[in-house]
């Protein structure tokens, strides 16, 4: 972490959501930090609130939501108490967000070059007759092929890398302080895969731009974040530098989380997986450590707390009653 301000902070925030089933807890004491330049990920199994905080940071939580306590800070601004007229201006221009399924956040009836338009027109002092030339040269900054003919396309006609490409030109056509990028290679195949996260990566660099990787892929993590947030349950569990989280985890769950992760390295025969399910949300009598009946560390306090927070090295914390031990070499 750079010793400035953050870029963003978020501090102890906890969101319920209420439905017909019950209070949904998603969230409970969530702290992050994001500096600017930096590239962190949020890893974790489906259903621990990665989205979910990226939405309540954006504030475009259904209504349904309730924050219950917290602080959400960027770049100064108070973004839980701000008025809507200003978090529409922060939005798109100085943080803006890739979604998981790109066809379903485009426009399918409006061709890709106008949708950038719209961006342009909303957030930036773009000349109307400049508008199309400006769309075009966002269509080449993320190496769309024969922009200028792009330009004219509907989604359907662009295929699932091109269309994440797309959602990649709308996201930047503003040039903004953090990216949030959302599961941004789901449902594209491998090399596709690898080649949209070098562009982001890429252009994050260019631009000194701070990203949110939002991903359950923790090698992906591995690969292009600088530090590593690991959620479970609506929990942050550990928070480290990324190599220093491969190579000493704390939190039972992040080690079981690295256990099963493929690489080079590691026979898939070895890979083990993580026993038992996300606990059920709705219940009003949740332990304190939401891992608790799935871990092997667990102890009596788990179901109690409060949950401790322990800072093992710099910038390396873990929130657990008993925490992995290494012996210095």
């Amino acid at each position: 972490m750079n010793a400035e301000a953050p870029l963003l902070s978020v501090k102890d925030y906890s969101l319920e959501f209420r439905t017909r089933s019950g209070t949904v807890h998603a969230l409970e004491d969530v702290s992050i930090e994001v500096a600017r330049g930096e590239t962190v990920g949020i890893v974790g199994e489906s259903g621990s609130g990665k989205s979910v905080l990226s939405f309540g940071i954006l504030r475009i939580l259904d209504a349904a939501a309730d924050v219950r306590a917290g602080a959400i800070s960027f770049a100064g601004m108070d973004m839980l108490a701000a008025k809507e007229s200003a978090l529409q201006q922060v939005r798109g221009r100085e943080i803006a967000m890739i979604f998981q399924n790109p066809r379903t956040a485009l426009n399918p009836i409006r061709k890709i070059g106008r949708q950038i338009e719209d961006v342009l027109r909303t957030h930036t002092s773009t000349l109307q007759a400049d508008l199309k030339k400006k769309a075009i040269e966002c269509l080449a900054q993320v190496r769309i092929t024969d922009p200028e003919r792009r330009y004219s396309a509907y989604p359907f006609e662009l295929s699932g890398g091109q269309c994440q490409r797309v959602m990649i030109a709308l996201a930047l056509a503003c040039n903004p302080s953090l990216l949030i990028a959302d599961e941004p290679t789901t449902g594209l195949d491998v090399t596709t895969q690898a080649a949209i996260m070098e562009l982001v990566s890429e252009l994050a660099r260019e631009r000194s731009m701070a990203t949110i990787l939002i991903t359950h892929d923790l090698a992906l993590a591995s690969e292009y974040c600088d530090r590593i947030v690991v959620m479970h349950a609506g929990h942050v569990v550990e928070s480290a530098p990324t190599a220093r989280l491969f190579e000493r985890p704390r939190h039972p769950y992040t080690a079981r989380l690295i256990a099963s992760t493929p690489s080079p390295e590691v026979e898939i025969d070895s890979l083990a997986s993580i026993p038992g399910n996300l606990p059920d949300l709705r219940r009003n009598d949740l332990p304190k450590c939401r891992f608790h009946a799935r871990c092997d560390r667990a102890v009596a306090q788990c179901t109690v707390g409060p949950l401790p927070e322990a800072t093992f090295e710099p910038g390396h914390r873990v929130r657990c009653f008993n925490p992995l031990a290494y012996t210095a070499p």
